[in-house]
């Protein structure tokens, strides 16, 4: 190991041992009876852990149960005398061999540039601070953004953090560079800093630790959303480091309850109590990125402009029940058992619309295997159902962006093992398709279900609705002309949006919300809302090149 890896090595062995120290002080595990369970998901925190144990700063009371003596623990760093002795306790052989594969791969791959490695440092603080609704704090996450604006020497004045006062948790970011002609509409920088909720025992790593590995970034909102939140941050950041006087404001919204609309949505809310902290001409938000295919290989870039319509429906079905030794062919768990296995081998019918004619047109010519079949379903008015088929079957995005979609996505029934159940509920999910209503969508489910028994109701308050923004020149053309230069040869794609995202409620409101990342993503979705959410590391640091080139071409327009 040469002495500037050696150097390395010793730098990533203290951060570790800085995140046990700062996670069992975190827990309040500073003494015997506080002790808490920890077990570092990485060889090099795990060594730094052996490491603390044998010193005699970290207590082990028990199977994975520890606690930090602080006394020890200062005396342990007041004893280390030079870089050989830190070397020495601070690599184990395991955590050696780790430390010296990793090096060998960066051999091959670019170093960090100072900016980027800056830009990571704030990634990693946003992301490992704990956002979900059941256990996090969005107004930490925003209270620790803020402070990196303040320190970039941004007025207290344009940074701000805003909580309901019946929601404390629920903080929103907003901030302001200010423009040099008022008269020019602003800019808004919009991004949600909650996350879904992540169950730690069902994860292959932490979820709230940030972990780089074989090329990815794994975490609970390591892609959504705090790849762009983190990267609308650090824009800030570096275009107040370059002295950059935009033409027009740029502003900066970081909100809170976009992955839990139904219980609070801070978009919502700032419209109606701030909204001067999301006025503007226009928004950049999430909703589309890069598509790769299974190699790797970049496919198209996404610009969404318009969304499906997201709505939940509660279906119940009740019966008297009864003694499990006296079984009715009605049991309510098979009933209902048998209508949500109609409806996931339901679709509902396929369509097109402007937007999604075009994006199909233009994957048909980055996609030679399916190429055929793609202009087949664009080449006339009425598209080819058996290619429509086969699309729907290769790739669950062209399916969702095909037609309306609706699943079951939780089931509750019964009270004891030894009766009959005498109630069941589920919830169904549905993305409607523009165009199509609340009602229509519930109707046809209810035909699919069929069984009349099993009652239906809309579930909290309707989305809003408008019509797609427009993708005019001086939205669609500074994208393709970055893109061109970032990615030659990738086409810029309009799309929509299968999801929902803060979209809708700033279209609705006459703030035209075009979904642009320039993050491009595993045909699998990179497990967003899902198990083991994870980000190319290329991706990121191209996105964020890309995103900070296209804020200051449209922060210049006029």
């Amino acid at each position: 190991m040469t002495s500037g890896g050696a150097s390395a090595a010793v730098a990533v062995s203290m951060r570790a041992e800085r995140r046990i120290v700062e996670h069992l002080r975190g827990a309040g595990a500073t003494s015997a009876p506080r002790a808490t369970v920890l077990h570092p998901p990485r060889v090099v925190q795990r060594g730094a852990l052996r490491r603390l144990v044998r010193r005699g700063a970290v207590i082990e009371t028990g199977s994975e149960t520890y606690w930090l003596d602080e006394g020890a623990y200062a005396a342990f760093r007041s004893q280390r005398r030079g870089r050989a002795f830190l070397i020495l306790f601070a690599l184990g052989t395991m955590a050696v061999l780790a430390l010296a594969a990793t090096m060998a791969r960066a051999q091959t791959a670019a170093p960090l540039r100072p900016d980027q490695a800056a830009f990571r440092d704030l990634y990693e603080e946003l992301v490992e601070t704990n956002t979900t609704l059941s256990e996090g704090s969005c107004t930490l996450a925003a209270e620790r953004m803020g402070a990196r604006l303040l320190a970039a020497g941004y007025p207290a004045d344009d940074v701000r953090v805003l909580a309901p006062a019946d929601r404390p948790k629920d903080g929103n970011l907003s901030a302001v560079l200010h423009g040099t002609d008022r008269a020019a509409a602003p800019m808004l920088l919009l991004a949600h800093i909650d996350v879904v909720e992540a169950n730690r025992a069902d994860w292959t790593r932490d979820p709230f630790t940030l972990v780089e590995e074989d090329g990815y970034f794994y975490a609970r909102g390591a892609t959504d959303d705090k790849a762009q939140a983190s990267v609308w941050v650090d824009t800030l950041v570096r275009l107040k480091a370059q002295g950059f006087r935009p033409r027009r404001d740029i502003k900066l919204a970081l909100t809170c309850g976009e992955e839990t609309a139904d219980t609070w949505n801070g978009v919502e809310w700032l419209l109606r109590e701030h909204p001067d902290a999301l006025e503007a001409g226009f928004a950049l938000n999430e909703g589309a990125g890069g598509q790769l295919d299974a190699q790797g290989n970049r496919i198209a870039l996404n610009v969404q402009a318009g969304e499906k319509l997201y709505q939940d429906y509660a279906l119940e079905l009740t019966n008297p029940g009864g003694h499990s030794a006296r079984p009715r062919k009605d049991n309510a768990i098979a009933a209902m058992s048998r209508s949500l296995a109609a409806l996931g081998d339901h679709d509902f019918a396929m369509e097109l619309n402007p937007v999604t004619r075009a994006y199909f047109a233009a994957v048909a010519e980055t996609s030679p295997q399916y190429a055929a079949d793609l202009r087949a379903l664009t080449a006339t008015d009425t598209p080819d159902a058996a290619a429509a088929a086969r699309l729907s079957a290769a790739n669950p995005v062209w399916n969702a962006t095909l037609r309306t979609t609706c699943i079951p996505t939780l089931i509750s029934g019964g009270h004891a093992p030894n009766a009959q159940p005498q109630r069941v509920t589920a919830n169904v999910n549905c993305r409607i398709f523009p165009g199509h209503t609340i009602e229509e969508t519930q109707a046809e489910i209810a035909r699919v279900l069929n069984n009349p028994a099993i009652a239906i109701t809309t579930v909290g308050e309707p989305d809003p609705t408008s019509p797609p923004p427009p993708l005019s020149p001086a939205i669609i053309d500074p994208i393709r002309q970055i893109a061109g230069r970032i990615w030659p040869g990738v086409p810029v794609v309009p799309t929509m949006s299968t999801g929902a995202t803060d979209g809708r409620f700033t279209n609705k409101a006459g703030i035209p919300t075009y979904g642009v990342t320039g993050m491009f993503a595993d045909p699998d979705g990179g497990g967003a809302h899902g198990l083991n959410e994870r980000i190319r590391v290329r991706s990121l640091y191209e996105g964020r090149d890309f995103l900070f080139d296209l804020v200051k071409a449209y922060a210049m327009q006029r």
